[in-house]
């Protein structure tokens, strides 16, 4: 199948949000993607048509089309069109926001390279800023505050709200438009003009506790995560253990997933997928590491593709997965361009785990359910890490 999308987003969040929460590490849960890459995907949207079932797909495009001959919004029509149809996981772009949707997966955003977060009082304080982006060459620390942006007040907005500002119309602001910073640190206040640009996501990093093991944490499956995780996975001494961190992965590329998969299993099953009752696979390549010590840390805001290489981990006894119950995104769209150039992203399937098991509306059951957050959380995978490598 070279359908775009398997476990796809759930139903489009307000501009800049959803494409967002692809890549950015402020926010704690996310737009639960899972797509094929791009060499994939340029047919997709005319195989959509076939692939999505008649009734579902022939009304959103008939939405759209009759609400253009009569000068309304089609994009509005297809929106309510799905909605009606009652597809959970259908959503409709616009032509800007899906294309922008589609380099957040490549690994790729437009903005000014910079995380924040919204404090207790309302103020919004940078709490990152990347390397060699706009933000950076400006000047701008960890620990400033974000006042305004293009004369908006930034305090007490969400930070969902904050970043589509920062990022702009998809469309109106693209790489070398200007933003306009209101900016704080300490008693000083000042204004700073800064440019968009094109920038690289890091969704995977790699880091190594006292004792000895090595976390892996993905934050997203974008384009190459997969083959940066199985050059982690190399690079760890014979015998240490790796805890894979996938807590608030929204999901991603699923060749991606599959690719990471494949760093720990020697070949077979990691899932199947049905596409209208038709049954498709996904294997592993050979040769993975199959025999030192893993756990997959999970929670909540583990979603769709995160879930996929999951499940395929837990069924096939190769990591034990501590945690708390995952969100539950197992169902397969595919695109489809709709008159007025918006897309639409219509539910045609549902996948499931190597040993049969439904994940759609239903999650992965940990099997050491942990209730702690953060550096707790990981403590606690250290410890039962410690436990498999004793008792292998």
């Amino acid at each position: 199948m070279s359908g775009r999308d398997l476990l796809a987003q759930p139903r489009r969040l307000r501009r800049g949000a959803a494409l967002t929460l692809v890549f950015a590490s402020v926010l704690v849960a996310g737009a639960a993607t899972g797509s094929f890459p791009e060499s994939d995907r340029k047919s997709a949207a005319g195989e959509a048509r076939s692939a999505v079932p008649a009734g579902h797909h022939e009304d959103v495009a008939k939405a759209a089309q009759e609400a253009m001959a009569d000068g309304k919004s089609p994009m509005e029509a297809a929106e309510r069109a799905v909605s009606r149809s009652g597809d959970r996981w259908g959503a409709v772009y616009s032509q800007g926001d899906y294309e922008e949707f589609e380099e957040a997966l490549d690994g790729q955003y437009t903005g000014v390279g910079l995380w924040a977060r919204r404090e207790r009082d309302g103020l919004i304080e940078v709490t990152k800023v990347a390397s060699g982006s706009p933000a950076a060459a400006a000047g701008i620390r960890a620990g400033d505050r974000l006042r305004s942006i293009d004369g908006k007040k930034a305090d007490g907005r969400p930070v969902t709200e904050v970043v589509s500002l920062l990022r702009g119309d998809a469309q109106d602001a693209p790489a070398g438009t200007a933003v306009r910073l209101g900016l704080q640190r300490g008693t000083r206040a000042w204004t700073e003009t800064v440019r968009r640009a094109l920038l690289s996501t890091d969704s995977v990093s790699v880091s190594k506790l006292a004792g000895g093991v090595t976390v892996i944490k993905i934050a997203a499956f974008t384009k190459g995560s997969g083959e940066v995780v199985r050059a982690a996975v190399r690079q760890v001494p014979v015998g240490a253990g790796i805890i894979l961190d996938l807590r608030g992965n929204s999901g991603g590329l699923v060749t991606e997933a599959v690719t990471t998969a494949s760093a720990f299993l020697d070949g077979g099953l990691v899932a199947t997928y049905d596409v209208n009752g038709e049954q498709q696979v996904l294997h592993a390549d050979p040769g993975g590491d199959t025999a030192r010590p893993l756990v997959a840390l999970v929670d909540g805001g583990t979603m769709s593709a995160a879930e996929l290489l999951t499940g395929a981990l837990q069924d096939r006894g190769r990591a034990v997965v501590v945690g708390s119950r995952t969100f539950g995104k197992g169902s397969v769209q595919m695109p489809s361009k709709l008159p007025g150039g918006s897309v639409a992203e219509l539910t045609v399937g549902h996948y499931r785990t190597p040993s049969g098991r439904s994940v759609d509306g239903h999650g992965i059951t940990p099997d050491l359910d942990v209730t702690a957050q953060g550096q707790k959380a990981v403590d606690r995978a250290e410890t039962v890490l410690a436990g498999v490598g004793d008792s292998e």
